[in-house]
Order: C-alpha cells, then structure tokens, then sequence
C-alpha cells in the first residue's frame, strides 16, 4: 500500500466538525469563534494500524482491524454524504488481499472527510464575526485537521493525480499565509508532518481570502473522490 505515514455536505456542521477532527474545547473557547481544538483520534490511528498490516500483506489482520475500528465505524456514521458502497467494497478488498483496490477506498473515504472540513472552515469563516485573529485560528485549527488527515493519504493521491495533490497542497499553504497575515504561500511548500500550524506573523491575518483556497481544495478532493470512487467499481 503507497501511502504515506503521518504529515462536505452540510450536515449540522458544528457536530460534524465535533465527529470528524475529534475536538474540544480549549483557551480560543471564549471567543465568538475559534471554539475547537483538533486532537489525535481513534480514526487516523486505525488506518495506520491497517496500512502497516497491509503493507506487511497480512489481509487477515487488516480484515480485523478494519472490522473492529474507528475507520469503519466512520464509514457508517458518514454513509450518507460517503459514495454509496464505499464501506462495502473497502471491506470486499480486503478480504480478497487486494491492496491497491482497498487503498483507494481509504482514499475516498479521507478525501471526503477533508472535503468536508475544508467546506465545513469556509462556512464557519463566512458565518463568523469578531476579530480577524479570532477568525484565522478557526481556521488555522481547521487547517491542522485537515493536514492530520491529508497526510495520511497525501502519497497516494499523488500516484493517483500528481496535480491534483500538488493543487491540495497549494491550496492548503496559500490558506495557511493568509490565516498567518501573509499574501499566500508560506515558503512554497506544505509543512513536514512534524510541524504544528501556528500562526507567527507580524502583519494582520486574511481569514476572509482564506475561504477560495479551502473552496478549490474541496472542489480538487471532490474530483479525487469520483476518480477513484469510479476506479474501485471497475475493478470490483
């Protein structure tokens, strides 16, 4: 399995932020806004315990775990905003010890848990007042989210769809410069999986140029999601 380790419909956002990015209410929740604080969660840790089995070519293992785990329990819980079948033919994949075909299922099931963060922070931007501060570190923990998940399949989507990859990783830096009180891009490139985002600019934050990057990355993982989504049903 090719895929890296660590670097939306509406659906009541403010639950669907809770389920997804695994949050909690920190220091930012006195403000009108930047109430959420992304964590590590059961899902990510999951998938990685499935990829490694995967890797290893022990389907049996990956079979139990992707039973027994968070991945498939978010599977069900998203099924409605989920491509139809997803679970089911992840599941299929893995049984039959085909790892490409189980790899892409989990591609589209991150793509869209992204997808529906990136739209989820540009809701929370547009219906947000108060100050810009307050506003960029919404974002900014939405965007610390967002890269938690990316970079678990960061890798294979770029086998799958190099530009495709490279406009997530645009998108995702351009977000980020504005969120810090830049113009754009921070540095050109997306943040190694052992950076932090934080903010450390000296001018003021954009947080309302942050919306069309986040906007054109869930177009971008829109698109990842019915390539792929297309190729596991061809190959089933």
């Amino acid at each position: 399995m090719r895929v890296a380790p660590a670097r939306s419909r509406r659906c009541r956002p403010a639950v669907l932020a809770a389920a997804l990015l695994g949050i909690a209410a920190g220091p930012a929740a006195a403000h009108h806004v930047g109430a959420y604080v992304p964590r590590d969660n059961e899902i990510s840790a999951n998938f990685k315990q499935i990829k490694f089995s995967i890797q290893a070519r022990k389907f049996d293992v990956a079979l139990r775990l992707f039973d027994k785990g968070a991945v498939r329990a978010e599977m069900r819980a998203q099924a409605t905003r989920l491509p139809a079948g997803l679970e089911g033919a992840t599941r299929a994949a893995l049984g039959a010890g085909d790892g490409p075909r189980a790899e892409r299922g989990l591609v589209v099931f991150f793509a869209a848990l992204i997808r529906d963060l990136a739209l989820d922070a540009d809701r929370r931007l547009a219906e947000a007042s108060g100050p810009a501060e307050a506003r960029a570190a919404t974002g900014l923990r939405f965007l610390e989210a967002i890269w938690r998940y990316y970079n678990l399949v960061d890798f294979a989507v770029s086998q799958y769809d190099p530009k495709a990859a490279v406009a997530v990783r645009l998108a995702f830096d351009e977000a980020e410069g504005y969120a810090e009180g830049g113009t754009g891009p921070v540095g050109g490139t997306v943040a190694p999986p052992s950076r932090r985002v934080t903010g450390r600019a000296a001018a003021p934050p954009k947080p309302e140029k942050m919306r069309e990057p986040l906007q054109r990355m869930a177009r971008v993982l829109s698109g990842v999601i019915e390539t792929s989504i297309t190729v596991i049903r061809r190959d089933s």
